[in-house]
């Protein structure tokens, strides 16, 4: 891969993750499968993705503590009942949404094995991290800006996925340093300071649209920005 989109970019990687949409809510399914009372896989795949996906939006627009159970049932079209069906309560509702969004981002940051060259691999992540938040821009918007009013262990989970990705950017940069490939003199500092372009994006798409940036635009700019301060070669 190079600093360019190449031939397929974002909206190739878009139809990729929806083809696997099914298997990222089946492990959402499986980690909560005791507390969810409807048991045919196919209807509860898709009666997640709709609460998710309102939830998500109802959250973004008014918060989620202002955002009721009685409000998801109203937007949804499902009754309170079923709803506590899959969800059992608000808080279980916050796990299964930060589980679906975690399954999404550990699965499609892993590196390929084909890419063995430090700088394809830092690429690979930053490139991947940024269309993930394009597809995922309300649940990345939604883990940032409510964490704060999360439950100790909800906020414990947030805090947790976002050093997550600084540590696996902190990782390929040691990996480059020690093949002579970046000159870095703290890799956790940059690693800190390269996750805030990766949050730019889908915390101010607003801005780039006015400027007409689009998600492979952006990521190529992040890319080039980031390979000229660590001397990537």
């Amino acid at each position: 891969m190079t600093t360019t989109r190449g031939t397929e970019g974002y909206p190739a990687f878009r139809r990729k993750i929806s083809n696997h949409q099914d298997e990222f809510l089946r492990e959402v399914f499986e980690r909560h499968h005791a507390v969810i009372r409807i048991k045919k896989e196919a209807v509860v795949l898709r009666k997640l993705q709709i609460i998710f996906d309102t939830t998500l939006e109802l959250s973004n627009q008014h918060g989620f503590q202002a955002t009721s159970v009685r409000d998801l049932s109203v937007a949804t079209g499902i009754s309170m009942g079923s709803l506590y069906s899959y969800i059992e309560s608000k808080d279980r509702l916050l796990s299964m949404i930060q589980s679906y969004g975690q399954v999404v981002v550990n699965r499609t940051l892993r590196i390929p094995e084909h890419l063995t060259v430090p700088l394809e691999r830092l690429r690979h992540l930053l490139r991947t991290h940024v269309y993930i938040t394009e597809i995922l821009q309300p649940w990345f918007y939604f883990s940032y800006m409510e964490s704060r009013h999360f439950d100790p262990d909800a906020r414990e989970r947030a805090i947790a996925g976002e050093l997550r990705t600084e540590r696996l950017i902190s990782e390929l940069l040691q990996e480059g340093i020690s093949q002579g490939a970046y000159r870095v003199e703290n890799p956790e500092l940059t690693a800190a300071l390269i996750k805030p372009l990766l949050q730019e994006w889908y915390l101010k798409r607003w801005k780039y649209r006015r400027r007409r940036i689009t998600v492979d635009d952006y990521a190529d700019g992040m890319i080039a920005f980031v390979e000229s301060a660590v001397g990537g070669r």
